[in-house]
């Protein structure tokens, strides 16, 4: 009988299927881990060492972001804890070419991007993916916070946003592929933040209180000026100073680089004017900074590029949708119109502040992510 009960529990276990985990050294992921086990998985533990400290520079600070020695220690312990197997993944050499050279050279053309978008989908969801294949596993597992759910009508994979709208990550998945999402399990994303933390306590993750960072993982220091400057320079190439314009073209500054501003922003111009200015635009053919009065942010119309449709099929004809363009934006109302194979026109109902090319236009209806792309142009 014994024997029996435990073949039951070994076909039980197979019939869940083995799962990559992978674990950031954070509270979200590490609760996936446990979850995913109690839940009859097989499952493994896996860090993805992304950077390296002496390559990026800066001032480590102490606040739960990724591939530190601290967030491994971290990971490696959890997994001795409850006896699963625990790999550290280098993509160091991928992450630099495809993640870090990305965000300098979006910079460089005066465009503002998001690594976090590119990470998660030629990282996490490429790099990752295809190694949890290799291991033999049959899923791999995040701790973001949104949702997967297949329509059997359509037999589609759907994006759902997190339960908990304050940590929602849906806005950085747009990128997924269909295969992806179809071998992904996100168990924590109909969870709030504070069941996340409870669930740690309660199986005593001594991750549980650390502090999360939303910052971008490889400025270790926050300073994405200083950033760029030393991994530039670190090349033999340096960034050319330039004008600051109003938008009648009077000059009434200088700036340090055009790679050092983004849309909207305000502090650090380094001039003093009539009325308080704002970055309107950055116009890398002639290397200037055009600035203007806060009314001149808003806008309504943007094209968005290289688009990846994933709950719907590439649209032909015009469509209303709820857009978000930065994370923290509120998704506003929109008609979304086909350009061509890789474009749309999206005309949002009302004006929309500091729409800036090279973050993410995410479409959204009825809570489910129709697909994404990123902003091309402005206006």
């Amino acid at each position: 009988m014994n024997k029996n009960n435990s073949t039951d529990s070994e076909n039980n276990l197979k019939s869940k299927g083995r799962v990559l985990v992978a674990l950031s050294g954070g509270v979200d992921s590490s609760v996936a881990l446990y979850l995913l086990q109690e839940q009859g998985y097989e499952v493994i533990g896996a860090h993805m060492k992304l950077w390296d400290f002496s390559e990026v520079g800066g001032e480590m600070k102490k606040d739960g972001r990724c591939c530190t020695l601290e967030s491994i220690d971290d990971c490696r312990s959890l997994c001795a804890k409850i006896g699963v197997p625990f790999y550290v993944l280098n993509f160091v050499d991928r992450f630099r070419e495809e993640v870090i050279e990305n965000f300098v050279s979006e910079y460089r053309a005066g465009r503002t991007p998001n690594p976090c978008v590119v990470c998660n989908t030629r990282m996490k969801w490429e790099s990752f993916l295809k190694r949890a294949r290799e291991l033999g596993c049959d899923y791999m597992a995040t701790g973001h916070y949104a949702t997967i759910k297949r329509y059997e009508e359509t037999g589609r994979y759907y994006l759902i946003p997190g339960e908990d709208v304050t940590r929602d990550q849906s806005y950085a998945l747009w990128g997924l592929s269909q295969d992806a999402l179809a071998h992904t399990l996100l168990p924590v994303g109909e969870m709030e933040k504070s069941e996340v933390r409870r669930q740690a306590h309660a199986h005593d993750v001594r991750t549980a209180d650390k502090p999360e960072s939303r910052e971008i993982c490889f400025i270790t220091d926050n300073n994405y000026h200083r950033f760029l400057r030393e991994w530039e320079q670190k090349r033999g190439r340096d960034f050319e100073g330039g004008d600051i314009v109003n938008e009648e073209g009077e000059k009434i500054g200088q700036h340090k680089g055009v790679s050092f501003y983004t849309l909207g922003q305000r502090k650090g111009l380094g001039i003093y004017y009539r009325q308080p200015v704002y970055v309107k635009k950055i116009d890398t053919a002639n290397n200037q900074i055009v600035v203007s009065g806060a009314d001149g942010l808003h806008e309504c119309d943007l094209d968005v590029s290289e688009i990846n449709w994933m709950a719907i099929d590439r649209p032909t004809e015009p469509f209303k949708a709820s857009v978000k363009i930065r994370y923290l934006h509120k998704a506003a109302e929109a008609t979304i119109t086909p350009v061509d194979e890789n474009t749309v026109r999206v005309t949002f109902a009302s004006k929309q502040r500091a729409v800036t090319p090279g973050q993410s236009a995410v479409f959204y209806r009825d809570k489910v992510v129709l697909g994404g792309g990123v902003i091309s142009k402005v206006g």
